[in-house]
């Protein structure tokens, strides 16, 4: 199997190296021969594509991250005897050789969300997303949904501050936008932005504040100030879809989904080390909420619009 990285490289200590890890894993396990290709710019995914496609070894590609979809369609129509997938967005009407892996993020964001809003000290916290998309919209809102969770909860009102850096790879827009959110009172930024966010968290880090990871356990990074992670799991999904299809299973035109109640999403394993216990217990409760459906965290405008409406009824 091969990999094509989106903008933000192998070493974003966010998706794309979540997605390389979980395939490394099972190079490592003897399973598969794997390579990738990096992507700096949108203009590399078809050059990078087609040379995995000229690989006569290579046979199944994966495409990291929703705006390479035209990409990997284009290539999977070019090449029929090679499996493509893609992380984070699905085909309708693709070739019949496309495998679409989605997550419903907004369940650990709601969840992030909910500790922000449980321990933010100035009522004020922040999201900086990377690029305005329907993924990015499950992070969003999601998460400001968990912060309107908890407000309700402790009877009081949270704002949010949103802003987008219209990038994945610009840590220094990322930097920058969270240095004004905590300038202006905000003590906690969940960020949804690939390599933007490394700014985000290098920010928290400078005005003692807290920042909040996404993709992987970003604890790693800062562990004074990276207070919890909206995990999605990539490189398990990987993992579990590429064995799929060595196992015979024609996924072919499909798309896979994975939630809280599979394991492929959820917070960060090392949030005990900064939230507090009763805090975290009270997640835990509101994840089987949500795993048992009493919750439904919502995952653009309109369903936040709505879950609002319910909450406050």
């Amino acid at each position: 199997i091969a990999m094509v990285t989106d903008v933000g490289g192998i070493n974003d200590q966010s998706f794309n190296q979540s997605a390389w890890e979980g395939i490394q894993e099972m190079k490592d396990q003897g399973l598969v021969n794997a390579s990738y290709l990096e992507s700096t710019s949108e203009e590399d995914y078809t050059p990078n594509l087609d040379r995995l496609a000229d690989d006569e070894e290579v046979q199944m590609i994966w495409g990291i991250g929703y705006m390479m979809a035209d990409a990997i369609a284009d290539a999977a129509q070019k090449n029929p005897d090679k499996m493509y997938a893609i992380v984070d967005s699905s085909f309708t009407d693709g070739p019949e050789n496309t495998i679409g892996v989605l997550f419903k993020a907004q369940e650990p964001s709601f969840e992030v969300g909910y500790i922000a809003g449980m321990m933010t000290e100035t009522n004020r916290v922040g999201f900086v997303g990377g690029q305005k998309s329907a993924t990015i919209d499950q992070f969003e809102y999601g998460y400001r949904a968990g912060v309107a969770y908890a407000a309700k909860e402790l009877g009081k009102e949270i704002t949010v501050d949103v802003q987008y850096a219209n990038s994945f790879s610009d840590a220094a827009m990322g930097k920058a936008i969270a240095q004004r959110m905590y300038t202006d009172g905000a003590d906690i930024v969940f960020h949804a932005a690939g390599n933007v966010g490394n700014g985000v968290i290098s920010a928290a880090g400078e005005a003692d504040k807290w920042a909040i990871g996404v993709d992987r356990d970003q604890n790693d990074i800062d562990p004074e100030h990276v207070l919890t992670s909206a995990v999605k799991r990539v490189g398990d999904a990987i993992q579990i879809v590429t064995k799929r299809v060595m196992d015979g299973e024609d996924l072919g035109g499909t798309t896979q989904e994975f939630s809280t109640a599979d394991g492929c999403v959820g917070i960060a394993p090392t949030s005990s080390e900064d939230v507090p216990a009763d805090i975290l217990e009270k997640t835990a409760a509101v994840e089987e909420l949500i795993i048992s459906g009493e919750i439904v965290p919502p995952y653009d405008e309109a369903t936040f619009n709505t879950y609002i409406e319910n909450l406050n009824a």
